[in-house]
């Protein structure tokens, strides 16, 4: 069915109700020194959006954007300059929210679209899910599953942070407590030797039919080092490396791609691909084994239904992933990975709700290597 698309800038003759979006920057502090390749990162600042009407301001759905240092397309100082407009706009415009709240995923895509640049993807990604949860009764309800009831959940791969090698060990031993059977351990930034010892570790006591190890290096090496290495992580039946060179590279990536003996998982490498063509084209270039889907740092899950649309047209396949979201995030993220059969099979990378002293109180939970939603506990106060 063809959808118009409401012409915004003409006054809406019929009596509508007017939507409201308004916005709290919190900064989320993490527990611990979390070691990336760009830094170390001890807090993070996110913007919780909250999206209502005139008619029911007490009925509220919320969402979270935030970028990424050196890593979103909307990391730049005027952010939340740019979120501040973009919540003016939809406060002002005539834009008929029954519209909205008719339940369709196609007129919430229209809605974001004009009032989001693409440039903007995390801010997107808030908008998205604010309207999906105001939609759904405002209860944090985004897309309704058995995640949601409770009935399912989701396995997740357990994340090693870079850091000195005890502190990884830590990690990894504390992981393994827990029940997880996939990690992923972050490599590139100690010194190669030293993560490829852990690894070693790690393999000489768990065969790959115990314990699946994954890889990230975040575009860490060069790429006339990248051959070997993979050889060397091919031994190891490592599972996947995320990102092995820097993004940008394409002709470097594409003959990585294809001869390599790990899987290569595609991350930084999607983000500046903002639209379907483009998306397309790389993929047709590129041949990965794997993408990694961050909703926020995609552009919202109307981006990533498009990656996943295309990843089945060229037989890759894919997991999906948090990027430092607080629990409103996480929630929403892992609302629409359940609503893939597919992901029941794949752990994906939704571990990431535990790291903050500071977090939003929430019903997610992590059991031996799964995240559960627990629909008897309650939602604590966004702002």
């Amino acid at each position: 069915m063809q959808i118009e698309v409401p012409d915004f800038n003409q006054a809406i003759e019929f009596h509508t109700m007017q939507l409201k979006a308004t916005y709290q920057k919190h900064t989320l502090q993490f527990k611990f020194d979390a070691g990336t390749s760009r830094g170390v990162l001890r807090e993070r600042d996110v913007y919780f959006i909250r999206i209502y009407d005139d008619r029911h301001p007490n009925l509220s759905g919320w969402g979270e954007c935030g970028a990424l240092s050196g890593l979103s397309l909307d990391d730049r100082p005027d952010f939340e300059t740019h979120l501040a407009h973009i919540c003016h706009k939809i406060s002002t415009s005539p834009f008929d929210v029954n519209n909205v709240w008719s339940n369709s995923s196609e007129i919430i895509n229209i809605f974001c679209t004009y009032f989001v640049p693409e440039t903007f993807p995390s801010i997107r990604f808030g908008i998205e899910t604010a309207l999906y949860d105001r939609l759904n009764g405002g209860r944090r309800l985004i897309f309704k599953n058995d995640f949601y009831k409770g009935k399912k959940a989701i396995p997740i791969n357990g994340l090693i942070w870079m850091g000195q090698p005890d502190f990884m060990l830590s990690q990894i031993e504390q992981k393994l407590e827990q029940g997880y059977k996939c990690l992923k351990m972050k490599i590139g930034a100690i010194g190669w030797k030293e993560e490829l010892a852990i690894l070693q570790m790690l393999r000489q006591r768990f065969s790959a039919d115990q314990l699946t190890l994954r890889v990230d290096a975040n575009g860490a090496f060069l790429p006339h080092q990248a051959p070997e290495i993979l050889q060397i992580l091919a031994d190891l039946q490592i599972h996947s490396i995320e990102q092995p060179i820097a993004a940008g590279q394409t002709q470097a990536m594409a003959e990585l791609c294809r001869i390599s003996p790990v899987p290569i998982a595609l991350d930084e490498e999607l983000i500046r691909c903002t639209d379907f063509d483009a998306r397309a084209a790389l993929l047709q270039v590129l041949k990965p084994a794997y993408l990694i889907l961050k909703p926020s740092l995609l552009g919202g899950f109307a981006a990533c239904q498009d990656w996943i649309e295309l990843a089945a047209n060229h037989n890759i396949s894919w997991w999906i992933t948090s990027a430092l979201e607080s629990n409103v995030g996480l929630n929403a993220i892992a609302q629409f990975t359940a609503q893939f059969p597919n992901t029941a099979a794949m752990p994906q990378g939704l571990g990431t709700g535990q790291l903050y002293h500071n977090n939003i109180d929430s019903p997610l939970q992590i059991k031996d290597g799964f995240l559960h939603y627990a629909p008897s506990e309650a939602w604590g106060t966004i702002f």
